[in-house]
């Protein structure tokens, strides 16, 4: 933490496991300014202090619980979801969330949390001040006939590229006027796209689970039902990626 106090507030309805993560959050050099046992106080309580620079967050709770909390909060505050449940790390991930972490939480991993939070704040302190554009989708030309229509980026689940032809998967397979996965990458920077085979990149938010698969490989699936296979490269970036130990 670099001498750094940083102001946190846990949400836990569990008063053994709410007491333990402060205590380690304190150990860590945080400044723990409030805790709360059930998610509607907090929420409030959350709308009056902005000065909060870290959420620590179960997803199961009275009243309100952790994923309404994240999606209400909109990235106000970095937010660090924890559950001793390992089904919920797709949906922390699209609501945003900083880390997953699974109970009981450990102080190593809690470490690595509050990392990833200096690395967020670290990011958005170096960004350059964004230049107004038209608001619209990410979308990529493909071959249709004669000409090309436009595809939406979000409506896609992966690329693959196969004999120096990308193609793209977006409700069926759709021949892309790229010839390499790079391409892809260098025209959406920063868009979630994750490299998990040396011929599949895959669109993160369009991952709904993982199973591990022999050598270290595992399987993905997407959104609609399709399973793609991470390499054994791909595997453990994709369970860095969704916190999954």
């Amino acid at each position: 933490m670099g001498g750094q106090r940083m102001k946190v507030v846990v949400v836990e309805d569990e008063a053994l496991s709410r007491k333990r993560l402060v205590r380690l959050l304190q150990e860590a050099g945080c400044l723990v300014v409030a805790s709360f046992a059930e998610g509607r106080g907090a929420l409030e309580w959350l709308g009056h202090h902005p000065e909060v620079q870290a959420l620590f967050l179960d997803i199961h709770m009275p009243n309100l619980d952790g994923l309404a909390i994240l999606k209400t909060l909109s990235g106000q505050f970095p937010v660090v979801l924890t559950t001793a449940f390992t089904e919920h790390a797709v949906e922390a991930f699209d609501g945003e969330a900083v880390d997953y972490l699974l109970k009981p939480v450990t102080a190593s991993r809690l470490d690595r949390a509050l990392n990833r939070i200096e690395g967020r704040w670290a990011l958005a302190a170096s960004a350059p001040t964004p230049v107004p554009v038209a608001p619209g989708p990410l979308r990529y030309p493909v071959h249709a006939g004669e000409g090309v229509v436009l595809v939406d980026l979000h409506k896609t689940t992966y690329f693959e590229v196969d004999s120096e032809v990308v193609w793209a998967h977006a409700g069926g397979r759709l021949r892309t006027q790229w010839k390499a996965l790079s391409e892809v990458e260098d025209a959406f920077p920063g868009s979630g796209l994750l490299r998990i085979h040396r011929h599949l990149l895959v669109r993160l938010e369009a991952v709904l689970g993982l199973k591990p698969a022999p050598g270290g490989r595992a399987m993905v699936r997407l959104v609609g039902g399709e399973e793609i296979e991470a390499s054994r490269g791909g595997a453990p970036r994709l369970r860095e990626h969704f916190g999954i130990g």
